[in-house]
């Protein structure tokens, strides 16, 4: 399969090069997950091609979605280990301009809103519920963070050009350093997640690949890390 990144023209690459964009932050001292929407309206009951999916969810990307599931199991394993916190979002079913922008949006199944059982929270792990695009708008989102003492984010989920991206842009306007995992993000146009990959890589976030990410936490949840931390 094609990465993403491959899909970037010499030209672009080139001049993001010249103008000195996309250097790596990395993650903090305390870093949190957050799952972005990972819900039965964006990856339906089961895997399905996206046309066949959206017949049913009209908001679902189809068999992408289920894919990068499978990468947030994974870090969610990681993250418990590694006693990172975990957070996740979910919609309210709020229309909104919605609406108008996509008039189908109204006729949701009544599950689409909620995250799908593979990946489900678990006790102590906090639900965000929000209305918009961002997990940050008109939410308690930023202030559960300081609770926790969070200075980074991992995130995964979907949809990539929108709440993902969405979610991305606020945490960078509120100084968190946010790594955005490339396999466990999802959207159902190649174009806009190739695009909003570039844009939060050059501009927002650091994108790594998951195996990366993991192998990081696995370090954090050391013995040998722990004693150094508490030194």
């Amino acid at each position: 399969m094609t990465s993403w990144r491959e899909l970037v023209g010499a030209r672009d690459r080139e001049i993001l090069q010249a103008a000195g964009y996309g250097h790596a932050v990395g993650l903090g001292e305390t870093p949190a997950l957050l799952v972005v929407d990972v819900t039965y309206g964006f990856l339906g009951r089961v895997p399905l091609p996206v046309l066949e999916a959206i017949q049913t969810y009209p908001g679902a990307v189809g068999e992408a979605g289920w894919k990068a599931v499978g990468v947030i199991d994974l870090l969610l394993e990681t993250a418990r280990k590694a006693r990172v916190p975990i957070l996740y979002s979910e919609g309210t079913g709020e229309q909104g301009r919605w609406l108008d922008k996509r008039p189908v949006h109204a006729r949701q199944p009544a599950d689409a809103y909620e995250i799908v059982d593979r990946i489900a929270p678990r006790p102590g792990e906090t639900v965000i519920r929000k209305a918009k695009p961002s997990a940050f708008f008109d939410s308690p989102l930023a202030q559960r963070l300081t609770e926790l003492g969070v200075d980074s984010l991992i995130v995964g989920g979907g949809t990539t050009s929108g709440c993902v991206r969405a979610t991305v842009v606020d945490a960078f306007s509120h100084d968190y350093r946010v790594t955005v995992v490339e396999d466990a993000v999802f959207d159902r146009v190649e174009l806009s997640h190739t695009a909003a990959l570039l844009d939060m890589e050059h501009k927002y976030a650091d994108v790594r690949p998951a195996a990366a990410v993991i192998a990081e936490l696995q370090t954090r949840a050391s013995p040998a890390h722990a004693a150094d931390v508490q030194r």
